[in-house]
């Protein structure tokens, strides 16, 4: 197994990066927030889980080796494979993870992209005590704490992780300003359905119109 890659960073794309080690150039799958602590040119150390099936192998990227952990734990539960898995990282922090099975918390757990309340209710039994107990960081809030939704009372949360992702994938602040511009009714629609934004939704639209 490949536990961690130390090296620069030599691409970024809004699913993965290229981080050379030795000479060579390793595609690193990673979530929006763990792509918005890299820049193009600089070092970076990223733990890994490498997914080996027959016809390829791939390897996930962590901020930490508890993201990287849990992201393990989630893929025991029936049905869940390595996306699912990125996917429930990407909307939820880890220990807002272990909150949510250890409460039980069915609304927080559907607010990951592909999960709806069957699926959830069927996650919540199977992964219960699995990923150990919360150990003091953010718990759910109405918006699920810890993804998009941010600290209860927070203004469009949303906007400051999507700009901190954008610079950290190396736009300056301007081009990231206006591209949020271009996010805000997709932001707009999700809120008027009672739903909150889905930060890897909107890292999508807006780098689209930075390359347009």
């Amino acid at each position: 197994m490949i536990a961690f890659v130390e090296g620069e960073v030599d691409a970024l794309a809004p699913d993965a990066a290229v981080v050379k080690v030795g000479g060579v150039g390793l595609l690193v799958h990673c979530a929006p927030g763990t792509l918005a602590g890299l820049t193009v040119g600089q070092k970076a150390r990223l733990s890994t889980s490498l997914i080996v099936r027959e016809d390829s192998l791939t390897l996930y990227g962590f901020a930490d080796d508890d993201e990287r952990t849990v992201f393990e734990l989630l893929q025991t539960a029936s049905g869940v494979g390595p996306r699912l898995a990125q996917a429930m990282l990407a909307t939820h922090r880890p220990d807002t993870l272990r909150t949510i099975f250890a409460t039980q918390d069915l609304k927080a757990l559907t607010l990951v992209p592909g999960v709806g309340p069957k699926g959830a209710q069927k996650l919540l039994i199977e992964l219960k005590g699995r990923l150990g107990a919360p150990t003091g960081g953010l718990v759910p809030t109405q918006h699920g704490a810890g993804g998009v939704g941010g600290p209860v009372g927070g203004l469009s949360p949303w906007r400051g992780q999507l700009l901190e992702a954008l610079t950290g994938l190396g736009w300056n602040a301007r081009d990231a300003e206006a591209a949020l511009a271009e996010a805000e009714p997709v932001a707009a629609e999700a809120e008027a359905r009672g739903e909150p934004p889905q930060l890897p939704v909107l890292l999508r639209v807006a780098l689209r119109s930075l390359k347009r």
